[in-house]
């Protein structure tokens, strides 16, 4: 089994002021079975999360303990369990201070990966739904949201305790609109930022773009989609880009060019690791642009090929239209003249 431990609080806050309710469960060994499943779909939640950040635990243990609790229960000094009613009773302490209204399942998971242990701790959040009750009468009833996660944080434990540590091991997922309460779960975390992902973006886009301007025209565009490629794919696992691996997937022939390229031509953190938006990385492959009433969005590859930009008139010509498109305009000219 992949979860070694796992337990879960309700906590509820409706009156601030008032103190906020907890109701906890048992710490659950190796829970298996439906616990599995409802961990994985928070991990593929997690995972394909946009605008994740990065960072580690804060030093300040008086304000955020739970790194501290984290790290005796590594060392066995204390039980999941006892290491959880501290967290859960922080989280309730945390909450009654709160001046909106919450209400949620804080869910903390141990899981043991074939080459890496990992903790996750959680906010699954509920929706509203409705049943025939065994009287056949309509009853609403709360079941868990398996669509959405906006408050969440990873905790890669042998980056941080391991003897090769590394200086980002916390991913957090905090979502828009969570207001105090996402505030207040950054706190129980103890995370604090270590990443600028918009300059590790700006970083990433002109290695690549600087790195493809070095190859021969027609594959310049390769390179461009295979590093696209290349960080969807980590995305979707949850995980950074590490420029060695992707310099291997670039060049398989010459797996350390793109490596020692990047290297000399770009400021690369020391661990070798960026953590670009895949968002914003999507530019190598894709032109798009909006307003005044207009969107525009096409492939980089069609340019001069398919799109033709005139700088000098700030002209766009296009050819080749799509089918869709073109029929709409068809349909549109003939119903304006008549």
């Amino acid at each position: 089994m992949a979860i070694k431990y796992l337990r879960t609080a309700f906590a509820s806050q409706y009156q601030p002021g008032q103190p906020a309710r907890l109701n906890s469960g048992e710490a659950l060994q190796e829970p298996g079975g439906d616990y599995e499943a409802l961990h994985k779909q928070m991990k593929r939640l997690f995972n394909s999360k946009p605008g994740k950040k990065y960072g580690r635990f804060s030093e300040d243990l008086g304000e955020c303990p739970f790194s501290s609790w984290l790290k005796d229960y590594r060392e066995d000094k204390q039980s999941f369990g006892a290491m959880t009613d501290r967290l859960f009773g922080q989280w309730q302490e945390l909450l009654t201070g709160c001046q909106e209204e919450f209400d949620g399942h804080l869910m903390i998971v141990h899981e043991a990966l074939a080459d890496a242990e990992v903790v996750y701790l959680l906010i699954v959040e509920t929706d509203s739904a409705m049943r025939f009750d065994g009287n056949q009468v309509l009853d609403a009833t709360d079941v868990l949201s398996l669509s959405r996660l906006n408050l969440a944080v990873r905790i890669e434990l042998d980056d941080w305790l391991g003897e090769n540590g590394s200086e980002n091991y916390l991913t957090l997922v905090h979502g828009r609109g969570t207001g105090e309460p996402g505030e207040l779960f950054i706190r129980l975390c103890g995370f604090t930022n270590n990443v600028d992902v918009e300059k590790e973006t700006m970083t990433f886009l002109d290695a690549v773009e600087a790195f493809a301007k070095t190859s021969e025209p027609e594959k310049a565009g390769e390179v461009r989609s295979r590093a696209y490629e290349f960080c969807k794919e980590q995305h979707a696992l949850g995980e950074p880009v590490e420029i060695e691996a992707l310099s291997g997937y670039l060049d398989e022939s010459e797996p350390q060019r793109f490596k020692e390229f990047a290297s000399q031509n770009a400021e690369l953190p020391e661990t070798g690791v960026l953590h670009p938006d895949h968002r914003k990385v999507k530019k190598l492959v894709r032109i798009a642009g909006s307003g005044g009433g207009m969107s525009v969005s096409f492939s980089s590859d069609l340019v001069n090929q398919a799109v033709y930009y005139d700088r000098d008139k700030d002209a766009l010509t296009i050819t080749r239209l799509p089918k869709a498109l073109r029929e709409q305009l068809q349909r549109y000219l003939e119903a304006r003249e008549e």
